[in-house]
Protein backbone atom coordinates (compact mmCIF):
# COMPACT_ATOMS: atom_id res chain seq x y z
CA UNK A 1 0.00 0.00 0.00
CA UNK A 2 1.55 3.45 -1.22
CA UNK A 3 1.79 5.85 1.35
CA UNK A 4 2.06 9.40 0.91
CA UNK A 5 4.33 11.58 2.86
CA UNK A 6 2.67 14.32 5.51
CA UNK A 7 3.38 17.43 3.54
CA UNK A 8 1.92 16.13 0.06
CA UNK A 9 -1.31 14.58 1.67
CA UNK A 10 -2.11 18.17 3.49
CA UNK A 11 -1.92 19.64 -0.42
CA UNK A 12 -4.11 17.40 -1.59
CA UNK A 13 -7.90 18.34 -2.23
CA UNK A 14 -10.10 17.50 0.36
CA UNK A 15 -13.26 15.25 -0.58
CA UNK A 16 -16.77 17.90 -0.19
CA UNK A 17 -19.95 16.98 0.35
CA UNK A 18 -21.93 16.39 -2.89
CA UNK A 19 -26.00 17.90 -3.94
CA UNK A 20 -28.64 15.85 -3.44
CA UNK A 21 -30.26 16.45 -6.36
CA UNK A 22 -33.80 15.61 -7.14
CA UNK A 23 -34.65 12.49 -9.09
CA UNK A 24 -35.34 13.36 -12.61
CA UNK A 25 -39.14 12.63 -13.74
CA UNK A 26 -39.07 13.44 -17.12
CA UNK A 27 -35.17 12.30 -18.32
CA UNK A 28 -33.39 15.38 -17.88
CA UNK A 29 -30.49 16.81 -15.81
CA UNK A 30 -31.58 18.85 -13.03
CA UNK A 31 -29.76 21.81 -12.08
CA UNK A 32 -29.37 23.12 -8.80
CA UNK A 33 -28.33 26.33 -7.22
CA UNK A 34 -25.76 26.82 -4.15
CA UNK A 35 -27.74 26.83 -1.44
CA UNK A 36 -28.26 23.17 -2.17
CA UNK A 37 -32.39 23.44 -2.44
CA UNK A 38 -33.36 25.23 -4.83
CA UNK A 39 -33.64 23.26 -8.58
CA UNK A 40 -35.10 22.44 -11.66
CA UNK A 41 -35.34 19.80 -14.29
CA UNK A 42 -33.80 20.90 -17.87
CA UNK A 43 -35.98 18.75 -20.08
CA UNK A 44 -34.47 17.55 -23.13
CA UNK A 45 -30.43 17.42 -21.90
CA UNK A 46 -29.52 14.53 -21.23
CA UNK A 47 -26.37 13.71 -19.00
CA UNK A 48 -23.22 14.58 -20.23
CA UNK A 49 -24.81 17.16 -22.40
CA UNK A 50 -24.00 20.84 -22.16
CA UNK A 51 -26.64 23.66 -22.06
CA UNK A 52 -26.29 26.50 -24.93
CA UNK A 53 -24.90 29.64 -23.18
CA UNK A 54 -28.82 30.85 -24.20
CA UNK A 55 -30.36 28.45 -22.23
CA UNK A 56 -27.93 28.01 -19.48
CA UNK A 57 -28.47 31.82 -19.00
CA UNK A 58 -32.66 30.86 -19.17
CA UNK A 59 -32.39 28.29 -16.56
CA UNK A 60 -30.33 30.23 -13.97
CA UNK A 61 -32.81 33.07 -14.59
CA UNK A 62 -35.42 31.01 -13.56
CA UNK A 63 -33.71 29.38 -10.62
CA UNK A 64 -33.03 33.12 -9.25
CA UNK A 65 -36.22 33.89 -10.24
CA UNK A 66 -37.60 30.63 -8.01
CA UNK A 67 -35.04 31.68 -5.31
CA UNK A 68 -36.21 34.74 -4.55
CA UNK A 69 -40.03 33.73 -4.94
CA UNK A 70 -39.35 31.31 -1.60
CA UNK A 71 -37.37 34.12 0.07
CA UNK A 72 -39.72 37.25 -0.46
CA UNK A 73 -38.08 38.86 3.25
CA UNK A 74 -34.31 38.60 1.87
CA UNK A 75 -32.42 41.15 -0.57
CA UNK A 76 -30.11 39.46 -3.21
CA UNK A 77 -27.12 41.76 -2.18
CA UNK A 78 -24.99 42.58 -5.83
CA UNK A 79 -21.79 43.43 -6.30
CA UNK A 80 -20.61 46.93 -5.81
CA UNK A 81 -19.54 46.98 -9.53
CA UNK A 82 -17.00 45.67 -11.36
CA UNK A 83 -14.24 46.85 -9.34
CA UNK A 84 -12.03 44.34 -11.24
CA UNK A 85 -9.04 45.92 -13.24
CA UNK A 86 -8.39 45.20 -16.80
CA UNK A 87 -5.19 43.22 -18.12
CA UNK A 88 -2.84 46.42 -18.33
CA UNK A 89 0.76 46.77 -19.59
CA UNK A 90 3.94 47.94 -17.72
CA UNK A 91 3.46 50.75 -19.67
CA UNK A 92 0.07 50.85 -19.46
CA UNK A 93 0.45 51.36 -15.26
CA UNK A 94 3.01 53.95 -15.50
CA UNK A 95 0.93 56.80 -14.10
CA UNK A 96 -0.33 55.09 -11.28
CA UNK A 97 0.47 56.96 -8.28
CA UNK A 98 2.44 54.79 -5.96
CA UNK A 99 3.14 55.49 -2.37
CA UNK A 100 6.00 57.37 -0.56
CA UNK A 101 8.91 55.67 -0.60
CA UNK A 102 10.88 54.47 2.29
CA UNK A 103 7.88 54.52 4.32
CA UNK A 104 6.83 50.82 5.62
CA UNK A 105 8.56 48.61 7.91
CA UNK A 106 10.37 45.94 7.05
CA UNK A 107 13.66 44.62 4.50
CA UNK A 108 11.09 43.45 1.71
CA UNK A 109 9.07 46.42 1.26
CA UNK A 110 11.53 49.07 3.22
CA UNK A 111 12.79 50.94 0.06
CA UNK A 112 11.24 50.37 -2.95
CA UNK A 113 11.12 52.20 -6.21
CA UNK A 114 8.11 53.70 -7.84
CA UNK A 115 8.98 51.06 -10.99
CA UNK A 116 9.02 48.26 -7.87
CA UNK A 117 5.37 49.68 -7.66
CA UNK A 118 4.07 49.41 -10.76
CA UNK A 119 5.14 46.28 -11.78
CA UNK A 120 3.19 44.66 -8.20
CA UNK A 121 0.12 46.59 -9.11
CA UNK A 122 0.62 45.16 -12.67
CA UNK A 123 1.06 41.66 -11.56
CA UNK A 124 -2.26 41.64 -8.92
CA UNK A 125 -4.29 43.35 -11.52
CA UNK A 126 -3.58 40.79 -14.47
CA UNK A 127 -3.96 38.01 -11.69
CA UNK A 128 -7.72 39.58 -10.81
CA UNK A 129 -8.81 39.90 -14.08
CA UNK A 130 -8.05 35.94 -15.13
CA UNK A 131 -10.21 35.33 -12.06
CA UNK A 132 -12.70 37.55 -13.70
CA UNK A 133 -12.23 35.46 -16.81
CA UNK A 134 -12.29 31.98 -15.59
CA UNK A 135 -15.39 33.25 -13.24
CA UNK A 136 -17.10 33.99 -16.57
CA UNK A 137 -16.55 31.04 -18.56
CA UNK A 138 -17.78 27.12 -17.90
CA UNK A 139 -15.47 25.91 -19.93
CA UNK A 140 -12.73 27.24 -17.53
CA UNK A 141 -14.60 26.14 -14.51
CA UNK A 142 -14.31 22.91 -16.13
CA UNK A 143 -18.53 22.60 -16.39
CA UNK A 144 -20.45 20.18 -18.20
CA UNK A 145 -23.62 21.78 -18.69
CA UNK A 146 -22.81 25.24 -19.67
CA UNK A 147 -22.97 27.06 -16.35
CA UNK A 148 -20.99 29.57 -15.46
CA UNK A 149 -20.53 30.95 -12.07
CA UNK A 150 -21.65 34.52 -13.34
CA UNK A 151 -24.81 33.30 -14.73
CA UNK A 152 -26.31 33.36 -10.46
CA UNK A 153 -23.48 35.56 -9.23
CA UNK A 154 -23.11 38.42 -11.88
CA UNK A 155 -19.98 40.57 -10.83
CA UNK A 156 -19.64 38.06 -8.05
CA UNK A 157 -22.78 39.51 -6.65
CA UNK A 158 -24.12 37.86 -3.36
CA UNK A 159 -20.38 36.21 -2.83
CA UNK A 160 -19.37 37.88 0.67
CA UNK A 161 -15.64 37.16 0.53
CA UNK A 162 -15.47 39.45 3.22
CA UNK A 163 -17.55 37.05 5.56
CA UNK A 164 -14.95 33.59 5.65
CA UNK A 165 -14.11 31.82 7.28
CA UNK A 166 -17.86 30.51 8.63
CA UNK A 167 -19.83 27.75 8.91
CA UNK A 168 -21.09 26.61 5.59
CA UNK A 169 -24.30 24.38 5.76
CA UNK A 170 -23.92 22.66 2.37
CA UNK A 171 -20.28 21.56 3.42
CA UNK A 172 -21.52 20.55 6.94
CA UNK A 173 -18.02 22.49 8.33
CA UNK A 174 -16.17 25.56 8.42
CA UNK A 175 -15.14 26.57 5.06
CA UNK A 176 -12.61 29.35 3.01
CA UNK A 177 -13.71 31.02 0.37
CA UNK A 178 -11.97 28.60 -1.61
CA UNK A 179 -13.83 25.41 -0.33
CA UNK A 180 -17.12 27.14 -0.86
CA UNK A 181 -15.56 27.90 -4.82
CA UNK A 182 -14.45 24.26 -5.23
CA UNK A 183 -17.83 22.98 -3.87
CA UNK A 184 -19.82 25.05 -6.57
CA UNK A 185 -17.39 24.24 -9.20
CA UNK A 186 -18.73 20.50 -8.37
CA UNK A 187 -22.04 20.98 -7.49
CA UNK A 188 -24.32 24.01 -9.64
CA UNK A 189 -21.58 23.95 -12.08
CA UNK A 190 -21.04 19.90 -12.25
CA UNK A 191 -17.66 20.07 -12.61
CA UNK A 192 -14.56 18.64 -10.87
CA UNK A 193 -13.19 20.62 -7.88
CA UNK A 194 -9.76 22.33 -8.57
CA UNK A 195 -6.69 21.30 -6.05
CA UNK A 196 -5.91 24.40 -3.49
CA UNK A 197 -2.88 25.26 -5.01
CA UNK A 198 -4.83 25.40 -8.82
CA UNK A 199 -3.75 28.46 -10.42
CA UNK A 200 -7.62 28.60 -11.40
CA UNK A 201 -8.60 28.11 -7.89
CA UNK A 202 -6.61 30.86 -6.70
CA UNK A 203 -7.24 33.46 -9.37
CA UNK A 204 -10.62 32.99 -9.17
CA UNK A 205 -10.89 33.76 -4.97
CA UNK A 206 -8.23 36.89 -5.84
CA UNK A 207 -11.16 38.15 -8.59
CA UNK A 208 -14.09 37.59 -5.89
CA UNK A 209 -12.11 39.01 -3.05
CA UNK A 210 -11.27 42.00 -5.55
CA UNK A 211 -14.91 42.55 -6.07
CA UNK A 212 -15.72 43.62 -2.24
CA UNK A 213 -12.37 45.97 -2.39
CA UNK A 214 -13.07 48.59 0.94
CA UNK A 215 -16.13 46.38 2.97
CA UNK A 216 -14.62 45.59 6.18
CA UNK A 217 -13.34 41.72 7.48
CA UNK A 218 -16.60 40.13 9.54
CA UNK A 219 -15.50 36.51 9.43
CA UNK A 220 -18.35 34.02 10.30
CA UNK A 221 -21.04 35.95 9.43
CA UNK A 222 -24.18 34.74 7.66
Amino acid sequence: MAYAPRALRAQQAPTLPIHQVPASKDGGVVVMLCDGKTSMEVKGLKSGEAMSHAQAVEVTRQLMAKWQADHPDQKWQMAQGDQSAAPMSYAAGAAAKAPSKGTQQGDTYASFTDRDYKVWKNETDNFVAEGKRIFHSDKELGGTIGVSCDMCHPDASNTHPETYPKYQVQLQKVALLRDMIDWCIENPVKGKALDPNDPKLRALEAYILAQRKGIPLDYGKH
